[in-house]
C-alpha cells in the first residue's frame, strides 16, 4: 500500500512538488494549511506530512515552527530544498498593464516585492491560501488580475503564462520537511533540529547553550528565536546542528543544555539534503 503524505494543497504547489520529489509513489493528500497537515499526521490521516520552513530570501516559515512547538508528537524525518522559479500568470489574453490584483501566498509575495513594485506599482496585492490557491483566485475575479505560482499551476487551472523568473533573487530556494511519528536513523550525513526555552531572562545563558556545542566543535548552521506567545520578551530558541542525535557528542550536548534550560525538545535527526 502507498504512503500517504499530506502536503499544503491544493495541487500545483511547491510543497507538491517537493512531496513527489520526495515520495513519487506515495498517495499525496491536500490540506489548506500546514496546521491542517501538521494535524493530519498527528491524528494518523496521513503517515507523513511535507511543509515548508525556510526560504532563502525570506527566512524561517513561522507557520511551521510554531507548529512543530505545539504539536509534540511531530517530528522531522527528512529535508528537502526545491529551487523555486515564480511565474506571473493569469487569464487567456490578460494585458500586463491592466492588472489591477496580484494574487499568491505571502511568502511569494515577499519574493517578489521588487518585481511588483517596479512592473505593478498601483496592483493591490492580496494573501491567497497557497501559490496554487493564487491562480483559482485570480482565474475566478471580475478585476483584471494576475497570480503568482509554480508553472505546473498553469496547466491545472488553464491559466495563461504572462512573465517567468520573476522572483527578486535568482538563486531562489525552499527548504521543506518531512513530518512524521519518527526522526531518521543516522546516515553519517546528518543534522539535527531542536528548541528550547529559559524560565526566565538572565545574562550569559543563551551563550552557555551555544557554549556547550562548541566545546564539542558541533557545528550550529542556524539559531533564531521565536515568541512564546505567553509573555513579551520570553521566546522559543531554535537550532540546527550537524550531526546526529545519537552521536556521542551530540548526545552529551543535549544532555549537558538539559540543566541549563526550562524546556528542551529534540525535532529530529535527519540526513542532510544532497540535490
Amino acid at each position: 500500500m502507498a504512503r500517504t503524505l499530506a502536503f499544503l494543497g491544493p495541487s500545483g504547489t511547491y510543497t507538491e512538488e517537493a512531496a513527489l520529489l520526495y515520495d513519487p509513489e506515495a498517495e499525496l493528500r491536500p490540506y489548506p494549511s500546514i496546521s491542517a497537515v501538521g494535524q493530519a499526521v498527528a491524528a494518523g490521516q496521513a503517515g507523513q506530512g511535507v511543509a515548508p520552513i525556510e526560504n532563502s530570501i525570506e527566512g524561517s516559515v513561522n507557520f511551521t515552527l510554531d507548529l512543530l512547538v505545539s504539536e509534540n508528537s511531530l517530528l522531522i524525518r527528512y529535508e528537502i530544498v526545491l529551487p523555486i522559479e515564480h511565474y506571473l500568470m493569469g487569464k487567456p489574453g490578460t494585458r500586463l498593464e491592466e492588472v489591477e490584483v496580484v494574487y499568491s501566498h505571502p511568502q511569494a509575495l515577499a519574493q517578489c516585492r521588487e518585481y511588483l513594485e517596479r512592473n505593478f506599482a498601483n496592483a493591490a496585492r492580496s494573501a491567497s491560501l497557497s501559490t496554487a490557491q493564487a491562480v483559482g483566485d485570480a482565474m475566478s475575479s471580475d478585476a483584471p488580475s494576475a497570480a503568482i505560482a509554480p508553472l505546473r499551476s498553469a496547466a491545472l487551472y488553464n491559466a495563461e503564462i504572462l512573465d517567468s523568473g520573476i522572483q527578486d533573487i535568482a538563486a531562489n530556494a525552499t527548504r521543506f520537511v518531512v513530518l512524521s511519528h519518527s526522526d531518521h536513523e543516522p546516515t553519517g550525513n546528518d543534522k539535527t533540529s531542536l528548541f528550547f526555552t529559559f524560565a526566565q531572562d538572565l545574562p550569559g545563558q543563551l551563550y552557555a547553550v551555544i557554549g556547550e556545542f562548541a566545546r564539542r566543535e558541533i557545528n550550529l548552521a542556524k539559531i533564531e528565536s521565536r515568541p512564546t506567545k505567553q509573555s513579551l520578551g520570553q521566546y522559543v530558541f531554535f537550532i540546527d546542528c550537524d550531526g546526529h542525535r545519537e552521536d556521542p557528542m551530540m548526545r552529551e550536548a543535549i544532555q549537558s543544555i538539559r540543566g541549563r534550560v526550562s524546556s528542551l525538545r529534540v525535532l529530529g535527526s535527519y540526513p542532510k539534503w544532497l540535490p
